[in-house]
């Protein structure tokens, strides 16, 4: 289940301000783009996912599909199914037809799915990096670095829209070599979601196996 959560960043949770010691010019992007996020009820997106290791000689693109509300999202990947309420997490593996059910602790992930869009806010240090173009839209580059280095994670690069303070991709460096890449091919604000969006219904899943984890 952990792996899941670190391949894919994704988030709305809220934060304590940075330090006086950020670049100023990419806070006031970062700033712009978290409450352009923020201000939304929930949210769907369609992504591709680039993994790269140039040691091991690897690289592979995964598509998949993540609605977010607050603490809550369904997460759809590579066969997997990865709802959470904010409280219960259930991880459905479609090929095994098997849903693990756990307490869901965002502190025991690398990165929360409900953080990329405040990361900055506590324990990063950040900086803008240069203009660039994705699919021919102006966009701007800010770098990402945790300040905690037992962090798997070593570096997180952002590009955000110069029109709506959207994020376009991002990209995220892990010390063992892999590097993540996560472009939104579609976006979808304020989808219709309900309680039945953020929970697992096994019932729609005919001869699930379940193994409660709790």
């Amino acid at each position: 289940m952990k792996k899941v959560f670190a391949l894919l960043a994704l988030s709305v949770t809220m934060a304590h301000a940075a330090s006086a010691q950020q670049d100023p010019k990419a806070g006031k992007i970062l700033d712009q783009m978290s409450a352009k996020y923020q201000a939304l009820k929930a949210f769907k997106a369609n992504f591709t996912q680039t993994l790269e290791n140039d040691a091991a000689k690897v690289k592979e693109n995964l598509t998949g599909d993540i609605t977010v509300s607050g603490q809550k999202f369904r997460l759809k990947l590579n066969g997997q199914e990865v709802i959470n309420n904010g409280q219960t997490m259930w991880t459905y593996m479609k090929a095994e037809n098997e849903v693990n059910i756990s307490d869901f602790d965002p502190e025991e992930q690398d990165v929360s799915p409900t953080q990329i869009f405040s990361l900055y806010k506590k324990g990063y240090k950040y900086s803008y990096v240069q203009e660039t173009k994705e699919a021919g839209e102006a966009c701007d580059v800010i770098e990402l670095s945790p300040e905690n280095k037992d962090n798997p994670v070593f570096k997180v690069r952002l590009t955000v829209s110069k029109a709506d303070k959207s994020v376009k991709s991002w990209k995220m460096f892990k010390k063992n070599g892999n590097r993540y890449t996560y472009t939104i091919r579609k976006f979808q604000p304020n989808p219709p979601v309900d309680a039945t969006t953020f929970n697992f219904d096994k019932t729609k899943y005919k001869g699930v196996k379940v193994i409660d984890l709790r």
